[in-house]
């Protein structure tokens, strides 16, 4: 591994500490913590994965309606509206919003979507 490789591998490390230590970060971690300690949620979650899994799995099968549909949102709708929940999902979108902020921050001067087309190819 070259000098200047180890260096940039440095620079990326440094970069994730860095991010651990925004606010962004620290509410999102916090947000997260407390919605796997709250019980209730956990039980809506897992009602939740159940009511899609059975719902994906009807849609495999040709079976799926639009009321198994309907369900599946609303138990989404719900899970989404715990105070608990809300404040994760806001967290989880504000961290999003940052880690974005990064990505074209490193990708301009490159002139390449790291985030969205590296490896990729032949795209427009």
């Amino acid at each position: 591994m070259s000098v200047e490789q180890v260096s940039i591998e440095d620079l990326g490390r440094e970069l994730g500490e860095r991010i651990a230590e925004t606010p962004e970060y620290e509410r999102f971690e916090e947000a997260r913590a407390a919605v796997q300690r709250d019980e209730e949620v956990q039980s809506r979650i897992d009602e939740f994965e159940q009511l899609r899994a059975e719902f994906m799995q009807a849609r495999q099968t040709g079976q799926a309606t639009n009321d198994g549909l309907q369900r599946v949102q609303e138990a989404q709708d719900e899970l989404h509206a715990m105070p608990v929940m809300s404040e994760y999902l806001d967290a989880q979108d504000e961290l999003e919003d940052t880690l974005e902020a990064v990505n074209e921050a490193i990708s301009e001067p490159l002139a390449v979507d790291f985030g969205g087309e590296a490896g990729g190819c032949c795209q427009d």
